[in-house]
């Protein structure tokens, strides 16, 4: 396997970091950088990965927190995920066996959604650059989220990663509004000319749930997969109401000015 270091951002994760962590014990090594979470977040990723490295550091933007786990690497390769990230067998497999050449800066991989434990045929989630050469990355801040920028080629891998996030639907809930807040401020101040198709409808208020919804439900076939599709895709519809009222509300205050 080429010298490998997995990268993982915690805060509060004890429902998701046990299952992260167990798939990746053919990784030598882990550093997990911590907000500083009050639950057993900490304590399970020991139990589980002893020789795991924590490192606490305040949160100040997820781009941040990323930029400090990456000084605190020193493998030519980092593997960044969340902690509600589920490396598959298929995945595992495919990167120890990886012999990239010299122009390969990263690989991108996509991912499979899933609730409570049911996979599902599809979703918006979109791929990511989550393997690349340390040396050639770093992380930009983009509306409430996060990107890397890698200099230099990246490559697609066939191999999934599940997407799992047990945590409770009400700190979903306020995650969801929070991200909604800034998201709302970057949409706003950014010119329509550098915005994607996807967010150039976001910013026409409240057309952007209903889309989404009949996108996922019939475009998807996520009524395929029962009510566990429908759960994805109200999700998703609140996510994007919730972006739309803080539109909404920057429009009326007169703020988006």
């Amino acid at each position: 396997m080429i010298p490998l270091t997995a990268l993982i951002l915690t805060y509060n994760e004890q429902e998701n970091i046990g299952r992260a962590l167990s798939a990746l014990s053919s990784i030598d090594q882990i550093v997990i950088v911590d907000s500083f979470s009050t639950d057993r977040t900490v304590e399970i990723a020991r139990g589980i990965r002893p020789d795991v490295v924590v490192r606490s550091y305040a949160f100040r933007s997820f781009a941040d927190q990323c930029n400090f786990g990456l000084s605190q690497i020193t493998t030519e390769w980092v593997l960044s995920i969340d902690a509600d990230y589920i490396l598959t067998p298929g995945l595992i497999t495919e990167i120890s066996g990886l012999n990239p050449a010299n122009d390969i800066a990263g690989y991108s991989v996509g991912f499979r959604y899933c609730i409570f434990e049911h996979v599902l045929r599809s979703t918006v989630y979109p791929a990511r650059t989550v393997l690349y050469r340390r040396e050639l990355a770093r992380y930009r801040d983009e509306g409430h989220g996060h990107r890397v920028v890698v200099d230099g080629k990246v490559q697609r891998l066939f191999g999934k990663i599940n997407h799992d996030d047990r945590k409770p639907l009400s700190r979903w809930i306020k995650a969801q509004d929070r991200y909604a807040k800034i998201e709302a401020a970057h949409l706003t101040v950014t010119p329509r000319s550098q915005l994607n198709v996807q967010d150039r409808l976001r910013k026409q208020i409240f057309f952007a749930p209903l889309a989404l919804s009949i996108y996922l439900l019939l475009v998807c076939g996520l009524f395929l997969d029962g009510w566990r599709g429908w759960y994805y895709v109200f999700q998703r519809t609140v996510a994007e109401l919730m972006l739309s009222l803080r539109l909404l509300e920057q429009k009326l205050s007169g703020k988006s000015h």
